[in-house]
């Protein structure tokens, strides 16, 4: 049985909070290392994190010469090398996946391998709005864009569609239809997001994603979760992902049968706990 003093020193350590990252050549390192990770930590949210990576376990700060803000500009440089796959993902967060891991997580999409039809069928279904389906539209027959040149092409560029236009985008980076790649000198702050097409870009993730079952895809990302985490619960797993609860347990209990995972407790914890196998 692992203790959980040794479970939080292999967590400081995939986390790198000891070691922290000190250029982007590491950086790309540590995002195919950890697979999955967000860009800013996210309170209540236990999961890596660019930023912790290179700050350390500290609140990120408001000044723009703090040295961890280098973190903005390594994430900026990459969005059109296609090294790693950056957008709103999980909890509509900013998210940085490994090219590995991404088409396990675009098996678990609302995509089935047709651009111009996926959307359309979502939309039908009620799983996507109608200002989501006007901005992806808009890309379609447009090509990239940025977010001002995307607001006036969706018809979305009146100030009370605001906070709708931000929504559909985020749901869209989520879902994996649309991504960001690259920055424009545009807008009140010289600064706007390009957006494309998941299925231009990255065409490679959704063919390597036709033959992952939503089951492997789920085994797979847990898998990825627990060797950067060492340890979580239900309740943590939950909240990242978001997945039905019964395929959650159905997960679990399969790396549990594998003797990847198992149950374990800890005096110092309420409740029961998953502890990747070979810390325990």
């Amino acid at each position: 049985m692992a203790r959980l003093s040794s479970l939080q020193k292999y967590r400081e350590k995939t986390f790198r909070v000891i070691q922290p990252l000190t250029s982007l050549s590491e950086a790309v390192q540590f995002v195919q290392e950890r697979g999955a990770l967000f860009f800013w930590p996210i309170k209540e949210l236990v999961f890596p994190s660019l930023w912790v990576a290179v700050a350390g376990d500290r609140p990120v700060p408001n000044e723009h010469d703090d040295p961890a803000q280098i973190t903005w500009d390594w994430k900026d440089t990459m969005l059109d090398k296609k090294i790693w796959y950056y957008a709103k993902i999980l909890r509509k967060r900013s998210t940085i996946l490994s090219l590995d891991i991404a088409p396990f997580f675009y098996a678990l999409s609302e995509n089935y391998g047709d651009p111009e039809g996926d959307y359309l069928f979502a939309y039908r279904q009620g799983k996507l709005s109608s200002e989501a389906k006007r901005i992806y539209e808009a890309i379609l027959e447009f090509g990239k864009l940025d977010t001002i040149q995307l607001k006036q092409k969706s018809h979305l560029a009146s100030p009370e569609h605001e906070s709708r236009f931000n929504t559909a985008l985020a749901a869209l980076q989520s879902d994996f239809k649309i991504v960001p790649v690259g920055i424009a000198d545009a807008g009140p702050w010289h600064y706007a997001f390009i957006y494309d097409l998941t299925s231009r870009q990255y065409p490679e993730i959704i063919e390597k994603a036709r033959w992952i079952s939503p089951q492997i895809a789920r085994q797979e990302i847990m898998v990825n979760y627990f060797k950067s985490m060492g340890y979580s619960n239900m309740d943590w797993i939950q909240k990242l992902f978001q997945w039905n609860p019964l395929d959650i347990s159905k997960t679990i209990d399969k790396l549990i049968e594998n003797q990847f995972l198992q149950k374990q407790t800890f005096p110092e914890l309420p409740g029961g706990w998953i502890v990747l196998s070979e810390i325990g």
